[in-house]
């Protein structure tokens, strides 16, 4: 179970690791997005080391509208348990953000009043 902690809006972060093609695992706060429906979305520039392997271009639709995303096979820590998952990226991506699709395999507790967060 990961413990998270609030942002100073209400949002919710969660501490992962992406790992790099090497094996080297670099430390990220990430954001939980229910918004996004996929695992991972990072900043194209993010993607400078990790060496990961692009496999398409998808397009999402966003708050902005439709856009395009580069999809890679990446890398993660996560709980202490390494997943290879599809990560998005684009240039718009301010956070890291860990998408809805971790709602479907790993149970989120939140309570705002006990300050209480936690993924898995």
């Amino acid at each position: 179970m990961i413990h998270g902690q609030f942002g100073s809006r209400g949002q919710l972060f969660f501490e992962m690791e992406l790992i790099t093609a090497d094996g080297l695992n670099l430390p990220v706060d990430a954001m939980l997005d229910t918004g996004f429906t996929g695992f991972l979305a990072i900043n194209k520039q993010d993607l400078d080391g990790l060496d990961w392997v692009y496999v398409r271009r998808n397009e999402l639709r966003t708050a902005q509208g439709k856009a395009y995303f580069e999809v890679y096979l990446g890398k993660i820590l996560l709980d202490e348990i390494e997943y290879e998952i599809p990560v998005f990226a684009g240039n718009e991506i301010t956070e890291v953000l860990l998408g809805s699709e971790w709602l479907k395999v790993l149970p989120l507790v939140v309570n705002y009043q006990a300050g209480i967060v936690t993924l898995g």
